[in-house]
């Protein structure tokens, strides 16, 4: 939005660096976190003046012993402040005449409003298993097919869009529909992944923080020809503004964990993660590094892989389980270990896997 004003810079020249997608998401990153920093104690309040609370699905272990709903007085939808910062921070920072910005920032108010759904119902009518699973698969597969096939009628993006590519490979492996249904199930696997993640004070906005970061890097580059050329990527006209929305995403999660750090004053609920795993699918979608996500996201794919291999291994041997619980954060609970040292862990190791990926840029 705030674009426009670059045209006014024959009368003042400073305006100029509204033409500069660096300072743009500069400018995304810090009124997000501005936005969530300050607002967050307020918001907390509010949440806890409306009986907000979370409906807890697992009974975490203190000191050897099961907590009994020790946080079930914990505000959850705490994603409203998150996403509203980051949706608000982008929509005056990035372009919003082309078509990538729009869907992105659709897209993740969708999924916000989904989880916001779901959350109500939990608070509202203390039913904790909230909105029908099925519905919100529903929703995600619909959210995330509009998506990308309104990010086909990008000129750029919809010619790659039907290629696959595989990191360290030059050249797409295959054309055509799996290049289409690996987005369509990225968007979702990653949406519900992060859903999964959010078990622990920090967890999810921590690891989130580092996957934006990647990506937001890969869409910098693909978005700058000289860049994209040199490295080998795709050129993409127009990524660049996907830099300025992930910087925003970034700049909330980093003011959100200001209130949600252990002891968290409040937790996002699906309001919010629903939201963040959708964006950062999306945006792996957007610069076409989809595989790639499996180790951007390596904490997201621990927790869910965990959940995969639990119930499958539950069913065929009728009751035995690899993991004394799942999603794997609540099996190094119950092994002993600290909710601080969990999160804090587990954050060291999205950052490793955030670098080995961006190293996968000249390993190609």
């Amino acid at each position: 939005m705030l674009c426009f004003l670059s045209g006014l810079s024959c009368y003042f020249s400073p305006l100029r660096l509204f033409d500069y997608v660096t300072f743009r998401a500069g400018g995304a990153f810090v009124s997000a976190f501005l936005f969530v920093l300050l607002l967050g104690g307020f918001t907390a309040r509010t949440l806890k003046k409306f009986d907000a609370a979370s409906a807890n699905r697992l009974e975490g272990l203190v000191d050897g012993k099961f907590a009994n709903h020790q946080k079930d007085r914990t505000p959850c939808m705490g994603g409203i402040l998150l996403i509203g910062g980051a949706v608000i921070s982008s929509l005056f920072w990035t372009d919003l005449t082309g078509i990538i910005s729009p869907v992105l920032i659709g897209s993740v108010t969708i999924l916000s409003l989904l989880g916001f759904a779901d959350d109500y119902v939990k608070v509202a009518k203390r039913n904790r298993d909230g909105v029908s699973g099925k519905l919100k698969l529903l929703v995600q597969g619909i959210v995330a097919a509009l998506a990308i096939w309104l990010l086909s009628f990008s000129p750029d993006f919809g010619k790659v869009l039907p290629q696959l590519m595989i990191p360290f490979v030059k050249v797409p492996v295959c054309y055509g529909w799996p290049a289409y249904l690996l987005a369509w199930i990225t968007v979702i696997g990653a949406s519900n992944a992060v859903n999964l993640t959010d078990g622990k004070d920090g967890l999810a906005t921590g690891c989130t923080i580092s996957c934006t970061i990647v990506y937001a890097t890969f869409a910098y580059l693909m978005g700058h020809k000289i860049f994209a050329g040199y490295l080998n990527i795709p050129y993409i006209s127009g990524a660049e503004e996907a830099m300025v929305f992930a910087s925003a995403i970034c700049g909330a999660c980093i003011g959100f964990l200001w209130h949600n750090c252990h002891p968290a004053a409040m937790f996002m609920g699906d309001t919010g993660s629903l939201a963040l795993g959708g964006a950062v699918g999306l945006l792996a979608v957007l610069v076409r590094q989809e595989i790639l996500l499996l180790l951007v996201g390596g904490v997201f794919v621990m927790e869910a892989g965990s959940v995969i291999l639990q119930v499958g291994y539950f069913k065929l041997t009728h009751g035995k389980r690899i993991f004394k619980r799942t999603p794997i954060h609540h099996h190094f609970e119950q092994l002993g270990w600290h909710e601080d040292q969990i999160v804090i862990r587990f954050w060291i190791l999205s950052g490793v896997f955030g670098l080995l990926a961006l190293s996968t840029l000249k390993l190609r």
